[in-house]
């Protein structure tokens, strides 16, 4: 691979020339020179240089993002050739939702990092949606009824969400008797997080067979965090559609309650374990796939 590759994607990854050139042990004018020399071969400007910063040009923008794929195939496949001789090794990058990162990896994460000392973890937890590509993640952690192409996918788990409020709240508004109950405002109040709303219920309480319905309710509080609906929920609030794998050991312990138990949320909706599609499996993707897989099958611990 082309060494001039590298040291764009340090220029770029440090900021600025001088210190791209303390981190490869070169001085910045060599740097520069060598920055020169690769926007002289391909004939375009890569970087606008000011005395306070550097900017990619639009040209530049789309190479750098380019070379990060070369870079990153070229660690892969260093990787697997390193996996086959010694198992799996490098740095894996993960990502998942706050909350189910929290609860559901980190807790096990030293099994995993003992049984493959070799590889270095880079865990980011976030709510919101992760590009694989832009953010260079290897294996992302993904709720959703449907994970989209480009990608290769192992559903891990079915994600079954119920209905649920404290004690508290019943004790002063009442459980619903069905889910027509659910849109009275002034009985009941209702709790999610930006987005969640519709609820499409299965299974309606009172029904012969099971039917989906559909919640198209407003929130009490309006809040993009799924943690804070559940202490809002916790607190008494409102009711709240909750994923059985977060309100699990609140409903053991008595903090929650089920509402309308014969119903739950659609179970269209799957834990999935996501990578970007790429020829091959690098040996640290699969042995923490695999990790993963055998956390949650056959049956999830908040099933238990």
């Amino acid at each position: 691979m082309d060494a001039d590759y590298a040291l764009f994607a340090k220029i770029i990854e440090s900021g600025s020339l001088s210190a791209a050139g303390r981190a490869v042990g070169l001085s910045p004018a060599m740097v520069s020179k060598r920055l020169a020399r690769l926007e002289a071969r391909l004939g375009a400007a890569l970087v606008n240089r000011t005395t306070r910063r550097l900017a990619l040009t639009e040209t530049g923008e789309r190479f750098h993002a380019d070379v990060l794929a070369i870079l990153k195939a070229v660690a892969e496949a260093e990787a697997r050739v390193g996996g086959e001789k010694d198992g799996p090794a490098g740095l894996l990058r993960v990502s998942a939702p706050t909350s189910f990162g929290r609860l559901h990896i980190a807790p096990h994460l030293k099994r995993f990092l003992d049984d493959y000392p070799r590889i270095t973890l880079d865990l980011d937890l976030s709510d919101g949606f992760v590009d694989l590509m832009a953010a260079r993640i290897d294996v992302a952690v993904r709720i959703t009824p449907t994970v989209g192409g480009g990608v290769s996918a192992r559903r891990l788990a079915t994600n079954r969400r119920i209905l649920c409020a404290a004690p508290a709240y019943i004790a002063q508004h009442g459980a619903p008797e069905d889910t027509a109950a659910l849109g009275d405002t002034q009985r009941h109040r209702l709790l999610a997080a930006t987005g969640q709303f519709p609820w499409r219920l299965t299974g309606a309480s009172g029904s012969a067979e099971a039917r989906t319905v559909t919640i198209d309710g407003t929130s009490r509080v309006r809040t993009n965090s799924s943690e804070v609906v559940r202490e809002l929920c916790i607190a008494g609030v409102g009711i709240a559609l909750r994923s059985l794998w977060d309100v699990s050991a609140d409903l053991a312990a008595g903090r929650l309650v089920r509402i309308l138990p014969d119903c739950e949320g659609s179970a269209d909706v799957g834990i999935y374990a996501v990578s970007p599609r790429r020829s091959g499996i690098a040996p640290a993707v699969g042995a923490f796939t695999d990790f993963l897989e055998g956390l949650y099958r056959p049956v999830p611990p908040w099933e238990g």
